[in-house]
């Protein structure tokens, strides 16, 4: 019983796993309660209101950057250091990197962005979205997705479950971002506010991540670099 309830204090105080050099978690929900408000069902009614899935039901953002004069290389140069140094670990990982046709493609991993605890179960989400990025002279393209939120399920793992004395079992499962609210009006895995605040944190990561990447071919590799030396 008691190591149950550590593990679920362990859980709801635990660390969440971001990119390297994007932003800390703490800072992104912080970031996310800052732009949206920390009524998580509230705002992703708000932010469902104004996006829609694609025709693959996954959640994608596109962004087009101008670069001034820069040149497709000195962009290849910029983006290659900054998608090297950001998706460098075992969950985070570059998919694609083709100099020649200027296409940058990684897989990001941001974990538990949303968690339940209460009743009998326990669940974590997380999210691996693809992050591309097209290359051409004087401008990039950036493209942000999300398939399906990664979610490990413990059963009899909630503070319900604890208390009953169940022995917790962990399995992965992928729900469907059609299945979850905002995107139904009727969550089908019964979490409506788990699923508001994983489409907020989601939401609040792609805007980091495009307005990171536009930092970068704007400001250069380390931020003060010119053609005069």
């Amino acid at each position: 019983m008691r190591k149950i309830l550590l593990v679920i204090i362990a859980l709801l105080g635990g660390y969440i796993s971001v990119d390297a050099q994007v932003m800390r978690t703490e800072e992104l929900e912080e970031y996310a309660k800052e732009k949206y408000g920390d009524k998580w069902t509230e705002a992703a009614e708000n932010l469902g209101s104004q996006l829609s899935l694609d025709k693959n039901s996954s959640l994608t953002y596109t962004q087009i950057v101008e670069c001034g004069e820069a040149t497709k290389e000195q962009l290849y140069i910029i983006l290659n250091y900054w998608f090297t140094a950001t998706f460098n670990d075992a969950n985070s990982v570059i998919k694609l990197n083709d100099k020649d046709t200027g296409v940058i493609i990684a897989e990001g991993y941001v974990s538990d962005i949303a968690g339940h605890m209460g009743g009998m179960n326990a669940y974590g989400i997380s999210i691996r979205p693809i992050i591309k990025v097209d290359i051409k002279d004087k401008k990039i393209r950036i493209t942000y997705t999300v398939q399906y939120y990664d979610v490990i399920k413990s059963s009899g793992g909630g503070i319900m479950g604890a208390i009953g004395g169940a022995i917790p079992t962990n399995r992965s499962e992928k729900w469907a971002l059609d299945s979850c609210y905002p995107f139904v009006e009727k969550d089908q895995h019964k979490a409506k506010k788990t699923s508001s605040k994983a489409l907020v944190m989601t939401h609040a990561y792609s805007n980091v991540i495009m307005d990171k990447i536009e930092e970068a071919v704007k400001n250069g590799i380390v931020g003060n670099e010119n053609d005069n030396w």
